[in-house]
């Protein structure tokens, strides 16, 4: 668990100041049951976030399906890569917002405020849509891919300050597969339930859903500080423009290439979306077939968080525990070259499909687990600001960026070829195995 002496052999020299608004906002930060080492429960703190995900997730597969399914109802699928292309803006705006309250408020505080910003932003777009108005269903699509992004990498800086790397190679599988049971109920609810309720009806549903999520962020708090005893333990910045501390990535190269992965790894997913959709629109044609879209995708990614489920209970923990993380990781994007070389040769829906839910399965599985570990052994700052950085606004700058260049190109010559799609699947799944060498030069996993 966080504070115990072997925690400072691994972790790279840094400095940081110090001042009394930090020192407050640690403090803050911190139950008092949480201050004494011997009452820290890791394994049950992070299964009381597992349980917050099961219930986020539940909710954001109700967003998910909705708010795709509303968008090419109300803008068709040709204008999804333009969506996309403004997602980064609201994660950033969000982001910026997290890293100034998580220097005022501490972790605990600003992950319970952030949710229940979220149900309320929630609940104030089914009101819109629900009124007949069309832009908020652009701005429940872009509030949907930064909000998701934001809760879940707060719970992941929780787990990778609370677990020592054997407890994470033994439980972040595990942890991810009761998240997935949310994926899969919220999936099965939406196939079965959007024809009586209708869509709309479940971006509300979605909006209750995160309160129990918040109740169980504030029980694991309650188990595990989820930050170091001491501030000057580790330190944390807290201001003079440094809330991002991204000056953490001139010190700890493994920042810069866990970005590049991100970046790389979101391209894929990006483009495999894309075509998945385009795909499913030739399919499923015109506004009368709305409601059947949104059953579809339901289906869909209740299967895709089914999958996710098998592997995270069945084979991450074997995986991390036998291998060395250069196997796991080499392994990933080997699988990915060969779906994408499927998707080129067979371009189908069903191929699509496939190719799409191997790739997020895996991602929300095997790839989220060991990739997790590689950020235990860095300092606060880099699992709780520049972590969410990468994997929040990396993540979807990396997938407005390539949407937006998609949306451009669409522009001036038309819808392009599917083909194009597969062909940059398969591209981006090479330069994802040639970072993982880079990668894991720094990797001191002596298993």
């Amino acid at each position: 668990m966080r504070g115990v002496p072997h925690r400072h052999e691994i972790l790279l020299p840094h400095t940081f100041s110090s001042d009394s608004t930090r020192d407050s906002m640690t403090r803050s930060a911190l139950p008092a049951q949480g201050r004494d080492p011997s009452r820290r429960r890791p394994i049950a703190a992070v299964l009381a976030i597992g349980f917050a995900a099961l219930f986020l997730f539940v909710g954001y597969e109700f967003i998910r399906s909705a708010s795709s399914s509303l968008f090419i109802t109300t803008y068709g699928a040709d204008r999804l890569p333009r969506v996309m292309a403004v997602g980064p803006i609201g994660t950033f705006l969000l982001l910026y917002g997290y890293v100034r309250l998580l220097s005022r408020l501490g972790s605990n505080l600003t992950l319970l405020f952030t949710s229940l910003l979220t149900s309320a932003v929630l609940a104030g777009c089914f009101a819109a849509i629900a009124s007949g108005a069309h832009l908020p269903v652009a701005f429940l699509y872009v509030f949907r891919e930064a909000y998701i992004v934001l809760m879940v990498e707060q719970y992941w800086s929780f787990i990778n300050s609370t677990l020592d790397e054997q407890q994470a190679r033994r439980w972040n599988g595990p942890v991810c597969g009761i998240g997935s049971i949310g994926g899969i109920l919220g999936g099965r609810l939406v196939s079965q339930y959007v024809g009586s309720l209708g869509t709309e009806t479940f971006i509300l549903l979605a909006a209750a859903s995160i309160l129990p999520a918040a109740i169980c962020c504030t029980i694991a708090y309650r188990l595990a500080p989820g930050q170091p005893l001491d501030v000057e333990e580790e330190g944390s910045t807290d201001g003079g423009g440094r809330h991002l501390a991204l000056s953490l990535f001139r010190t700890h190269p493994r920042l810069v290439l866990l970005g590049s992965l991100t970046v790389v790894t979101q391209l894929m997913s990006t483009v495999l979306d894309l075509r998945f959709h385009w795909l499913l629109e030739e399919a499923m044609p015109g506004p009368e077939l709305g409601d059947v879209r949104t059953a579809y995708m339901g289906e869909f990614w209740s299967n895709v968080n089914s999958a996710s489920f098998l592997l995270q209970f069945a084979l991450v923990p074997l995986l991390l525990r036998v291998l060395p993380l250069r196997a796991v990781h080499g392994g990933i994007p080997i699988i990915h070259i060969a779906a994408a070389a499927a998707l080129i040769l067979y371009p189908s829906l069903g191929v699509g499909a496939i190719a799409f839910l191997i790739f997020k399965s895996v991602d929300y599985s095997l790839f989220r687990a060991a990739k997790e570990i590689l950020y235990i052994p860095l300092p606060f700052d880099a699992r709780y600001r520049v972590k969410e950085f990468n994997d929040a606004f990396m993540y979807r700058a990396s997938k407005g960026g390539a949407s937006g260049l998609v949306a451009l190109a669409t522009s001036h010559f038309g819808r392009l070829p599917g083909a194009s799609m597969a062909i940059t699947a398969l591209l981006s799944a090479l330069i994802w195995l040639a970072l993982v060498f880079g990668l894991l030069k720094e990797d001191h996993d002596q298993s």
